[in-house]
């Protein structure tokens, strides 16, 4: 039977406060996980942090160029998600990606000379920022197109099933591509062929800079995803503990053979939409409130409560994820842009490649 849990409450825009998801055992963080475990999640989150804040410095020195879509303050839904998935299964990202690649584990040094446009980025500088793409890890890229990811994920999914293969096609996407057709045809084609798909929603209030409130009627996600007669259920995106229960919930059903499930994770991201955007649509207050929650903070204060890191530790994780960003940018600058006669290659064929 579907089920849906969440918040249904609207309100104006400014209004809007963060909500702590509610309703099953599911949603609810764990409270006592190993601290080594802790210690790699917070690793990844702090990763995944300091890459954008980067990113942030090298759009701004004209370094890297192109729509950039950053990921501050979502991280503990890809970190968390990711916990629960393993190599066999695939992932398919929207265009705010970067997180989703750290966490899948493309290399740093990969995605960085890729924003860059280098031959050594995971799509060999043809993608940028927007389409970074790993097949060996089974990370079908991003996708420029709102919603575009959706109906891959069904293909990738119903391919494992025809082949026997007990694989989980996880699909991120954003509340604004819920509004889009290839949502519910996807979710409607998922759940009448029972399909092993993860639905992810990272909501994070808005799609660009139009309101989830001022678009949608009924903004329980959950709720409405759940009528297509899928598990659904709401979760705190911002507590990487309420995600990882989840989602490894999620995937274990889905890969025990019940069909699709959808996860509305409730986020929020704390910088614009790209870094095209002047972001006048919400207010200063509204940022500010959501920042209490930052989960990258949230997770590293609840390790210090509990004994298990000091500032010493945190001071020497932080250095040591810094200089593993400073790796991946001088690789970056240092590897070589794509020779103009191979400008052609993958995209058209070479006449001794022609069939005879």
């Amino acid at each position: 039977m579907a089920t849906a849990h969440g918040d249904t409450s609207a309100g104006t825009p400014q209004a809007k406060r963060p909500r702590r998801a509610r309703g099953t055992a599911t949603a609810t963080p764990s409270r006592t996980p190993a601290s080594a475990h802790d210690l790699d999640l917070l690793r990844q989150m702090l990763l995944i942090r300091r890459f954008e804040e980067r990113c942030v410095e090298l759009y701004s020195a004209a370094a890297i160029r192109g729509f950039v879509h950053l990921y501050i303050g979502e991280e503990a839904v890809a970190v968390g998600v990711h916990q629960a998935l393993d190599e066999r299964d695939a992932v398919v990202s929207t265009y705010r990606e970067h997180g989703h690649a750290l966490a899948r584990g493309v290399p740093p040094e990969a995605v960085m000379a890729e924003m860059y446009g280098k031959t050594t980025g995971c799509s060999h500088g043809r993608g940028g920022s927007m389409h970074l793409f790993d097949a060996a890890r089974r990370f079908y890229g991003g996708n420029a197109i709102v919603g575009g990811g959706l109906p891959l994920a069904a293909g990738l999914a119903l391919a494992d099933r025809m082949r026997g293969e007990s694989r989980v096609t996880c699909c991120f996407f954003g509340d604004g591509a819920f509004a889009e057709g290839e949502f519910h045809e996807t979710a409607n084609l998922a759940a009448l062929w029972g399909l092993p798909v993860l639905f992810v929603c990272e909501n994070n209030l808005y799609a660009m800079g139009t309101a989830l409130v001022r678009e949608h009627a009924q903004t329980d996600l959950a709720m409405r995803a759940a009528s297509y007669g899928m598990a659904a259920w709401a979760v705190d995106g911002m507590d990487v503990h309420a995600v990882e229960k989840a989602a490894r919930g999620a995937v274990e059903s889905v890969r025990a053979g019940n069909g699709p499930h959808f996860l509305e994770m409730r986020t929020y991201r704390f910088r614009a939409h790209s870094m095209y955007d002047p972001d006048r649509y919400r207010s200063k207050g509204e940022i500010e409130e959501w920042k209490r929650h930052d989960p990258v903070t949230g997770l590293a204060d609840g390790m210090r409560a509990s004994g298990l890191l000091d500032d010493a530790a945190m001071e020497a994780l932080d250095h040591a994820v810094m200089e593993e960003i400073d790796r991946a940018v001088q690789t970056a600058e240092g590897a070589p842009e794509e020779a103009a006669e191979d400008l052609l290659l993958h995209v058209t064929g070479r006449h001794e490649e022609a069939p005879s």
